[in-house]
């Protein structure tokens, strides 16, 4: 009984050697990438990955359910070219496998970090990346949550020590970067929803709120503000372009374009 560590690629050589690294031990490394025009499957030989393709989608969810069948042992963790994971984390896995009725499923905490600082308004930042083989179904969305048939545990955030490091350090132009490519892709998910002016205004204001001071990103200084800003930019950015996309939809239906 083992775990496959699985990876999807595209370009993704800037923190690969430091990941790949830190799960050198684990039964299995496979690698799916999307064509990459860098160093990344350079990277990938130097530490015996198994290596295979996926087209080039934009995002990596398409590609997760070939990867994890594609995966030769029981157990697969999930994990990004730029997320470490830490010795305690490993331990706690391979222990939990190997008790009488193990759970079908782990959802693993990650501290971000952003302009250089530990964001505690998005931790813990629960990820649902540690389950058998056979139970995970992977919805191909962006941002999109897997499907797991069977009993799922949840490491408790205090234990710091058991979560991802995630290496992206994210600055300001970064964050905005992602915030356009991501809205654009969760279009085509929440397309069929009307928002109205008081909604847009309701929930991003509240993602501000909840941000800021619920979760304590207040605590964080101005990086975060600015973090807290972002993420409600995100929430506008993507309810503005549904409601676009809605509104033009209408438009052209109406003039038989």
């Amino acid at each position: 009984m083992g775990i496959s560590v699985v990876i999807n690629t595209y370009n993704a050589d800037l923190h690969l050697d430091k990941v790949l690294e830190a799960v050198k031990d684990f039964d299995e490394i496979l690698l799916c990438d999307m064509n990459s025009t860098d160093k990344t499957i350079q990277i990938a030989k130097k530490h015996n990955c198994k290596i295979i393709y996926h087209e080039h989608t934009g995002i990596v969810e398409p590609a997760r359910n070939t990867t994890i069948q594609a995966a030769s042992q029981e157990w697969v963790l999930i994990i990004d070219a730029d997320e470490i994971v830490t010795p305690e984390l490993k331990e706690y896995l391979y222990q939990q496998i190997s008790l009488p009725n193990p759970p079908d499923a782990i959802r693993i905490p990650r501290k971000n970090y952003f302009m250089g600082k530990f964001m505690r308004a998005t931790y813990p930042d629960y990820l649902l990346r540690f389950s058998r083989k056979e139970v995970i179904y992977w919805p191909p969305f962006v941002h999109a949550i897997p499907h797991i048939k069977g009993k799922t545990i949840t490491i408790p955030a205090h234990k710091k020590e058991l979560a991802f490091i995630h290496l992206a350090n994210e600055s300001v132009a970064d964050y905005i970067r992602k915030i356009n490519a991501y809205s654009d892709k969760e279009v085509e998910r929440r397309k069929s929803k009307r928002y109205t002016l008081l909604d847009i205004v309701i929930q991003v204001n509240f993602r501000f709120f909840r941000q800021y001071f619920l979760k304590k990103g207040i605590l964080d200084g101005i990086p975060g503000f600015c973090n807290a800003v972002l993420s409600a930019y995100y929430k506008f950015a993507t309810m503005a372009k549904v409601y676009e996309y809605q509104y033009n939809k209408q438009n052209n239906s109406q003039v038989g374009l």
